[in-house]
């Protein structure tokens, strides 16, 4: 353990800022915090000449299913990509874990593992057996009796069942609840404007976690849902496909945020044909223009953007689909490179509820962050790239060839 000066640096600072030019910050790795931006710290045990390149924040995820298999197969026409074996889910959440930190990702929040086997995850990480981003826990989602999620998590009817069912994730260690709000794509037999959990519903959960300082996110997508849920005082929505200018003013309001995820609605759309349901795939195709709409309705309106990729979803993994989604946002929302860094950061942060100690490189803050060698606000995709990754200060990832350019060669069609 020491005390680390990285010297000849720029580092980012937010949207207004950008980048400061010849920088130093200096880590305490013992406690993993920074504890000098710029400073005049002198008692260091080793000063590393960064060579003029640029800094970011870790990459944060806030929507993430780490049990899951980004590979897509179906098999006599059901599912086949998931295990009820819990060894079979631990074992990929291992995988996926380094696959992330290896991409710039360091810190998640999982919304949705079965057995409540992301909390145990993150028990682990703590303690060092398991390579990865740092973990925010929801166990177990939650979804009315044969809702949307129903198949891996909580089914519960009515008021008295969601506040027993919350409580006991609360016990169980979760740091959120999730709530099937709505149906969605990947399930037969309902759609996304399908309002599954009712207000009074909704509302239990959120009474119910906001009474424990944790948070609530809730997968909606059709209008009514997304309405619903941001009326009940949910955290955060997820996926959000339709966003009216009323829906935009409940926003502000109560202060919601919104976690896109459009990778996960891109890839089906783009990879998808033949292996994912011809019934799944005409729903992407039915909402994936409103949705992308609609996020830049909401970027366009102030709203609060935190980066989200539903990783585990057909052809939506843990490698470089976060800094993917990233890309997304610029060229299909109309956000600028810097606006969705800070929707990879910052606004992750806060909405997460840890922006005292997380998304920005700042003193007191822990020192994950990135060094890339070009300016990701001049080009978004540098973050697809194999760049250097640091966690609590030490360098985690290594880019393996300093020239090498490894952005996701997947391209986002102008017709879309």
């Amino acid at each position: 353990m020491a005390i680390v000066k990285y010297t000849n640096v720029s580092v980012y600072s937010s949207e207004v800022e950008g980048f400061k030019d010849n920088q130093s910050v200096t880590v305490d790795t013992e406690t993993g915090k920074i504890i000098g931006v710029n400073d005049d710290v002198q008692a260091v045990d080793e000063v590393v000449d960064m060579d003029g390149k640029y800094m970011t924040p870790g990459i944060m995820n806030a929507h993430t299913h780490i049990t899951s298999i980004p590979t897509y197969w179906w098999r006599d026409g059901e599912e086949d990509r998931h295990s009820n074996s819990r060894e079979f889910n631990t074992m990929y959440a291992v995988k996926n874990m380094e696959d992330m930190i290896n991409h710039g990702v360091t810190y998640i929040r999982n919304v949705g593992a079965p057995y409540d086997i992301d909390v145990e995850i993150r028990e682990m990480q703590k303690k060092g057996f398991v390579k990865g981003p740092r973990v925010m826990a929801s166990g177990q989602a939650f979804s009315i009796t044969g809702g949307h999620g129903s198949d891996g998590g909580y089914e519960v009817d009515g008021v008295d069942e969601v506040i027993k069912g919350v409580r006991t994730a609360l016990k169980n260690g979760v740091d959120n609840i999730k709530m099937m709000v709505t149906g969605g794509v990947l399930k037969n037999g309902e759609t996304p404007d399908d309002i599954q959990f009712n207000m009074d519903e909704v509302k239990a959960a959120v009474r119910e976690a906001h009474h424990k300082n944790k948070t609530v996110a809730a997968h909606v997508q059709g209008a009514e849902g997304v309405k619903e849920a941001v009326e009940a005082g949910v955290d955060t929505v997820e996926h959000a496909f339709n966003i009216d200018d009323e829906t935009i003013a409940m926003m502000k309001e109560h202060g919601t945020t919104v976690v896109p995820t459009l990778n996960a609605m891109y890839a089906i759309y783009q990879y998808g044909e033949g292996t994912v349901p011809d019934w799944a795939r005409k729903k992407v195709i039915v909402n994936i223009k409103k949705h992308f709409a609609s996020i830049k309705k909401a970027a366009a309106a102030g709203i609060p953007i935190a980066m989200g990729t539903d990783a585990g979803t057909p052809y939506n993994g843990f490698e470089s689909e976060s800094a993917y989604e990233m890309q997304l946002y610029v060229d299909k929302a109309d956000m600028t490179p810097a606006q969705a860094i800070d929707s990879a950061t910052f606004n992750c942060a806060r909405a997460m509820h840890v922006d005292n100690e997380f998304g920005s490189i700042e003193v007191g803050k822990y020192a994950d962050f990135i060094v890339m060698n070009d300016n990701p606000v001049e080009d978004i995709k540098v973050f697809q790239r194999d760049n250097d990754v640091y966690q609590n200060g030490v360098r985690v990832h290594a880019s393996r060839v300093v020239a090498d350019v490894k952005e996701d060669k997947r391209v986002t069609e102008a017709a879309i």
